[in-house]
């Protein structure tokens, strides 16, 4: 049974023997093909790099010294044209110092002239296992990924369960609904998830960008119009609420709305009837409203920009959308569906992101959300090369090592008391929070009791700083 199952992963193992001595190379791939391997060889280096390129090989068996193009220089290309190849470079000088070197530059192994073919069958049966694990693993994280989608929203983390939870639970009742969270975090598809598994799902399901359009547009799409009530309306046109009476209408950027429109919103909730621009006649309605905004409604209210009425009557239920950067587990699941996504799309059968790649990906803020995670593997799945999608594939942004946020620009590193650097990070994370001490604690893990102890001390600290300056 092993012995079968060696052999199937040995006949998937394509491999490239490249030495300037057309003797050895013969000898090698003669030997390599009686042990199982489907293998071709050359002494043209430029002509295995074609064959790394083509993906026609997914190991190369390298001479170190060759007069044309050494092994290190070879190592080098190899890896650029497809970072998920392995090179073994094979040596007639060999030396602890020279291993280690070639395989910090990425050679998987380094052998020594005259070839062991036991040593060298280990090596590549080695690969050929790693590679057949990982075909069974990207099995698996298809069937567990089919798992973890829910009517298109993508997530397994502790934030999104709990919202996802909240969206089964308020999609059974006939509800206004207020969809809270920053930009490109998917708002949309929650309003969708919501009208999908309400008991109205098979009427009209409307959208309307409030953002996009001046007060008269936006008047005339949501309410509809008679002929001739503006110039330009050759005829009478209903508006998304009647084209969607029985279902639901969502309104995206809400908070962008003038104080006006936001009145005529009222009427709409309050006495669920219309008026078409420009017609007396009142017209009676049944929509369900789901409105989404990245702003802090409470905040406009108090500001006056945004009617308290209002904001009551859309916020009966609230639905917070967490940003990327508050639910990171879910990186590797959104890679792999926009991935495949994309790989569909261009026709490039992409077998995942190379090491640097993930951890660029895991790294990186997200300020874009998820709109911007899939504009960034658009993008590379348009530039990569090859069937990996490499760090070098990414944006500028992305290549940059280290995190973005960890230290302002232009900080230069000091040593730091531990209070200090908790004093730090709990303010940035109060900032980035917009000063919401409770949603702050939640983030920092800690009970809001022993935030605002921690606020109170620092508060008196610089009371005291302060009276003793003085």
């Amino acid at each position: 049974m092993e012995r079968a199952a060696t052999g199937n992963a040995r006949k998937n193992l394509s491999i490239c023997v490249l030495d300037d001595d057309a003797n050895q190379v013969e000898l090698v791939t003669t030997r390599l093909e009686k042990a199982g391997f489907p293998a071709v060889g050359t002494t043209s280096p430029e002509e295995a790099l074609q064959n790394v390129r083509l993906g026609t090989c997914r190991v190369v068996l390298a001479d170190l010294k060759m007069p044309a193009m050494d092994g290190m220089q070879f190592l080098e290309k190899a890896l650029q044209h497809d970072p998920g190849v392995y090179v073994v470079l094979i040596t007639g000088f060999y030396s602890v110092d020279s291993a280690i070197g070639a395989i910090k530059k990425g050679a998987h192994d380094y052998l020594s002239k005259p070839l062991d073919f036991r040593r060298l069958e280990k090596t590549l049966d080695d690969i050929a296992d790693l590679l057949s694990r990982r075909s069974e693993i990207r099995e698996l994280e298809h069937k567990l990924f089919e798992n973890h989608q829910f009517q298109g929203i993508i997530g397994k983390s502790p934030a999104m369960l709990d919202m996802l939870d909240l969206v089964k639970k308020v999609s059974r009742h006939y509800s206004n609904v207020l969809i809270t969270g920053p930009t490109g975090a998917g708002k949309e598809l929650v309003a969708r998830a919501l009208h999908q598994l309400s008991p109205v799902a098979k009427e009209q399901f409307a959208v309307c960008n409030c953002s996009a359009m001046v007060d008269t547009l936006l008047e005339s799409q949501l309410f509809g119009h008679v002929r001739g009530s503006f110039t330009g309306a050759t005829d009478t046109r209903p508006g998304l609420f009647e084209f969607a009476n029985g279902g639901a209408v969502f309104l995206d950027e809400v908070g962008e709305t003038s104080l006006a429109m936001q009145s005529k919103l009222l009427r709409v909730i309050e006495n669920r009837e219309i008026q078409r621009v420009g017609s007396p006649e009142v017209r009676s309605i049944n929509v369900r409203l789901i409105a989404a905004t990245n702003r802090d409604l409470r905040a406009e209210v108090l500001a006056g920009k945004f009617r308290e009425d209002l904001f009551y009557r859309l916020s009966t239920i609230e639905i917070r959308v967490p940003g990327l950067s508050e639910r990171r587990e879910d990186i590797p699941l959104l890679v792999q569906y926009f991935l495949k996504k994309y790989s569909d799309a261009y026709g490039k059968p992409f077998q995942g992101l190379t090491r640097r790649a993930q951890i660029a990906m895991l790294q990186h803020e997200w300020p874009g959300n998820v709109r911007e995670l899939a504009n960034v593997i658009s993008s590379a799945a348009i530039t990569a090369s090859t069937d990996f999608i490499d760090v070098t594939d990414l944006p500028e942004s992305l290549q940059k090592s280290g995190r973005r946020g960890t230290m302002p620009v232009g900080e230069a590193w000091r040593p730091l008391p531990l209070d200090e650097v908790r004093g730090v990070h709990i303010q940035r994370v109060l900032e980035m929070c917009k000063g919401n001490r409770v949603r702050a604690a939640q983030m920092l893990g800690i009970g809001r009791t022993s935030l605002y102890r921690f606020l109170k001390r620092t508060n008196n600290r610089a009371a005291a700083a302060r009276s003793g300056a003085a």
